[in-house]
């Protein structure tokens, strides 16, 4: 490191807490910025999100208090939405004029509108969900919704393997119009997204669920593809009062609204095609590669050596 030459910041990426105090001695000696992107709080992660320290515990307090010191030692703190930003103000104390959002977007060279896959000659419409089948994602109630629909023919499928899938293939048992698929190549995703004619995001009520926007949501969009997911302030603001925005949004941890939701757009197949070009106009308008250059241009602004 001391036969580098002097940069013109230090970037220390998500998860990567256990660095900040070696990265930020580093930067000092320097006389260079430091830019700090976690994507999530480790406080957040063991008390809020996995309930694995109680709240107002020894260790909570403890781990509260390590990560306001770390957020402090960090000249710019990167956010992956809005409440993200406000979450790292409230609770871990960051000075909301050294805090910037930038989404996380999807790929553009991969995720991207293609030739009208779906339908698959049997008149039944797919719902897809993808993930990991943890709890802020929900994928049981998207069983759950599935056990309750009622509307024109869906198949219901979830991709992917994680805590929940075992739970939800018990949950399944005997439903006709759910199915499981697992994993497939990463570069094979967009192909799979555009197959399907409903994309399904999160549905989950832990706090961190209605702070983040999933990787899922963003590639959808960018693939020209309608999303029913829960609604969160993690959205911008302007993009949840649009009419028209690709996105449909349930209520949190609401089975019933799920399957409501889906059996509306399922009720008119002819309006998913406008739908689908809508959220390619939102990825466009809100999670481009351009938008995200721009905003990470506004959080380096101002940052000088």
């Amino acid at each position: 490191m001391r036969r580098i030459p002097r940069p013109d910041l230090v970037w220390v990426p998500c998860f990567r807490q256990r660095d900040l105090i070696a990265a930020s001695r580093w930067a000092r000696r320097q006389g260079v910025p430091l830019v700090f992107d976690p994507l999530i709080s480790a406080y957040d992660k063991q008390v809020d999100e996995r309930g694995k320290i109680a709240p107002g515990s020894a260790r909570a307090i403890n781990l509260l208090a390590w990560e306001q010191a770390l957020f402090r030692r960090a000249d710019r703190v990167l956010a992956d939405t809005p409440a993200h930003a406000d979450y790292f103000a409230t609770v871990l104390g960051v000075d909301r004029a050294r805090l910037a959002v930038v989404y996380v977007g999807a790929e553009e060279s991969l995720f991207r509108p293609g030739p009208d896959t779906t339908g698959h000659g049997s008149g039944s419409l797919e719902a897809l969900f993808y993930g990991s089948f943890i709890p802020l994602q929900g994928p049981q109630l998207v069983v759950e919704a599935a056990r309750l629909y009622q509307g024109p023919p869906v198949t219901w499928t979830l991709l992917g393997q994680g805590p929940l899938r075992a739970q939800c293939e018990a949950a399944a048992a005997g439903l006709a119009t759910v199915r499981f698929e697992d994993w497939l190549p990463y570069a094979e995703l967009p192909a799979r997204i555009r197959r399907a004619d409903i994309l399904l995001g999160i549905f989950g009520t832990t706090p961190k669920a209605g702070r983040v926007i999933p990787n899922k949501v963003y590639q959808a969009l960018a693939c020209g593809r309608p999303v029913v997911t829960r609604r969160s302030d993690a959205y911008p603001a302007a993009l949840l009062a649009a009419e028209s925005s690709g996105l449909v949004w349930s209520t949190a941890g609401d089975a019933q609204s799920l399957a409501e939701q889906v059996a509306r757009l399922a009720a008119v197949p002819g309006s998913l095609r406008e739908l689908g070009e809508a959220a390619g106009r939102t990825s466009r308008q809100y999670f481009s590669t351009a938008v995200l250059r721009e905003q990470l241009s506004g959080l380096l602004a101002g940052l000088s050596s």
